[in-house]
């Protein structure tokens, strides 16, 4: 039987090693600070900001599952959370009856906007000033590569999201 296993050269070792390091290493410089500063997790944070960027600050909770790649257990836990703390509403979806819909309060709204700029200021110190320019266009075209074969479908937004598009305002960063 003949090994058709392609083995990482040096070279790819290398990079792939980096990538692994990357992705464990900033959730929780991004988490220390949403945690520090208004007591959300990061991806607490992105389902609240998904919802702000959604028409009417509402969306399906199976939606915002996908939208947040979550598994709809995982956000509904997360969803009874941040309605505790009055950060969102779940209601029936008056289209659908089995299905929920989750939308974002005034104090939800607060709430991202008060930490965003902290969150920007996490996300230049830890990666963005750390790159020249030519380096974040790289990084968004690599990233890309990479999202295209993770989420074929788009339904992450960042990756039908192009280089030149900014936010439409601070609170949906």
């Amino acid at each position: 039987m003949t090994d058709d296993t392609r083995w990482l050269a040096p070279e790819e070792s290398a990079a792939w090693v980096r990538l692994v390091a990357l992705a464990e290493l900033l959730p929780g410089a991004l988490d220390a600070q949403l945690l520090r500063d208004a007591g959300l997790t990061h991806f607490e944070y992105g389902a609240l900001m998904a919802l702000a960027a959604a028409p009417e600050r509402t969306m399906r909770m199976t939606e915002l599952a996908s939208r947040t790649n979550a598994t709809l257990p995982r956000l509904s836990h997360v969803a009874r959370r941040l309605e505790e703390r009055g950060l969102i509403e779940r209601f029936p979806c008056p289209e659908d009856r089995r299905a929920t819909n989750a939308t974002i309060t005034p104090a939800g709204l607060a709430l991202i906007s008060e930490a965003a700029p902290g969150h920007v200021e996490t996300v230049r110190a830890n990666v963005l000033d750390a790159l020249a320019p030519e380096q974040l266009e790289q990084l968004y075209v690599i990233a890309g590569a990479v999202l295209a074969r993770l989420d074929p479908d788009a339904r992450l937004s960042a990756t039908s999201c192009q280089f030149s598009e900014g936010p439409v305002d601070h609170v949906v960063a």
